[in-house]
């Protein structure tokens, strides 16, 4: 291979190196909150691929809009999961192995239809979902506001601006709400839920996010950058 085969190869090794390593910053306007504040605990969850945010229901409902009359819709329950994916295989719950098909055209083909989930639950995340699988975060009032934001941002609106119901899942109390993103490998939903973090002003590695383990360390970093502030420790 000659010089300039090899000066190729180094600079998209560097390039892949260099976005691999890119970081979005945070913003400390909105997190962590101040020591003067009560800030607004949530949540993200992992299931071993897919993450979701467990939010205070109030904190949705707050400032109104559409996401406010989608969560005021929902069936009781103090807390709300907030999720987001592909308009077919994320609602469908049969088993995986006859979805597979399905699976690899909604991580391959661009610009499949997509839906948010907002699945009330009325269990503390604390008791619900196990320690490893959990990290709490405490948002400033503006950090929740700007996540609010950017959950509602992604919700389609009908002519008198409410959000337009895909589907309600069989089985269980999940409401599925269409989405103005679209699903795929390019944009999957740890890449959304990392969105939502880095909205809330946690930072954020957006070409790591492929992987659930990558959002949790988005939060599990946040978390150690807040108590070198010398906050106080965020408590289940």
């Amino acid at each position: 291979m000659g010089a300039p085969g090899r000066f190729l190869i180094a600079a998209l090794i560097g390039a892949v190196a260099a976005l691999w390593t890119l970081t979005r910053p945070g913003d400390p306007a909105f997190y962590p909150a101040a020591p003067s504040e009560a800030g607004v605990t949530v949540y993200l969850l992992d299931n071993g691929f897919h993450t979701d945010l467990a939010v205070p229901r109030a904190a949705l409902v707050e400032g109104g809009g559409p996401l406010a009359e989608a969560t005021a819709g929902l069936v009781p329950g103090d807390w709300v999961l907030v999720g987001w994916g592909d308009a077919t295989f994320y609602v469908d719950q049969s088993p995986i192995s006859a979805r597979l098909v399905d699976g690899v055209r909604a991580f391959l083909k661009p610009g499949n239809a997509s839906v948010v989930m907002l699945d009330p639950v009325a269990t503390h995340p604390a008791r619900r979902f196990r320690a490893e699988d959990r990290q709490a975060l405490t948002l400033s009032a503006a950090g929740m506001a700007a996540l609010r934001r950017r959950v509602q941002a992604s919700l389609v609106t009908d002519a008198a601006g409410r959000p337009v119901l895909a589907t309600a899942r069989s089985g269980d109390d999940a409401r599925f709400f269409e989405s103005r993103e679209t699903f795929w490998v390019g944009h999957l939903c740890n890449h959304w839920t990392a969105d939502l973090l880095s909205a809330a002003g946690l930072p954020i590695r957006p070409w790591r996010t492929l992987t659930s383990g990558e959002v949790m360390r988005t939060a599990a970093r946040g978390q150690t950058d807040a108590a070198k502030l010398d906050l106080p420790p965020v408590r289940d």
